[in-house]
Order: structure tokens, then sequence, then C-alpha cells
């Protein structure tokens, strides 16, 4: 191969080179689901459902605990009375935005104490 090709393969001016592989589309089909099967198959409960967990985060940097025991199909209660305000408001909307993220429920069960429940979970209010 000369010089000036080198350079002009190189630069990505040459032509483009023809692979012997075939790409199979039928291995990487997949059949279409609707969003919301995709969801419940993504947030299926891998524990016991009767098991609650009780947290009560200190910070906002215990948020990752909360969010991991929600998306392992636990239903969470989460106790923010410890927390500063605006810290326990933050914990909140990220509480309520996992929820929603993960079909799942949150319900205010007492002062700055609140339900996350997995969408597998009912609810019944009186």
């Amino acid at each position: 191969m000369g010089a000036v090709r080198k350079v002009v393969n190189y630069l990505g001016l040459g032509g483009v080179d023809q692979y012997d592989d075939h790409y199979d589309d039928e291995q990487y089909e997949e059949e279409y689901m609707p969003a919301s099967e995709r969801a419940a198959r993504r947030w299926r409960s891998t524990v016991d459902p009767s098991r609650i967990v009780m947290v009560q985060p200190l910070k906002y940097n215990d948020a990752p605990m909360i969010g991991q025991h929600f998306r392992d199909g636990q239903t969470v209660i989460m106790d923010v009375t410890g927390m500063p305000m605006p810290e326990a408001t933050r914990m909140v909307d990220f509480a309520a935005g996992l929820a929603y993220g993960c079909e799942g429920r949150i319900e205010r069960i007492a002062d700055r104490v609140f339900l996350l429940a997995p969408a597998h979970v009912e609810i019944e209010t009186s």
C-alpha cells in the first residue's frame, strides 16, 4: 500500500471496506411488548411481598438505600422527621419520582411519614 493511500485511509477519505460477516436480524429481534408490561417485568418483586421496610433517613444521601429497597419490590415506610425541612422536602420529591417512575404509589400516612408501595401492592384507605 502506498504512502498516499495510507494517508487517505488514515483520514477516513478512502472507500468503505466490505465486510464478509452478515448481520443476522432474526437473532436480535424481540417480540413487541407494551411499555406497561415491560415495566411490570422490570420491576417485578424479587422478595417476599409481605415484607415492609422502615427507613428513617437522616440526610439526603440516604436516598439510594430507599431506592434500592423499593426497586427490589419491597414496600417502604419512610420517616423523615429526623431531617431538616429542606432536605425532607427533597427526599419526599425523590420518593415521589421513584414511585412514579416504577409505577408504584406514595401515600402520606402521618406527619412527615410516607408509604411507598410497588405496583403489585394494593393500598386500601378508609
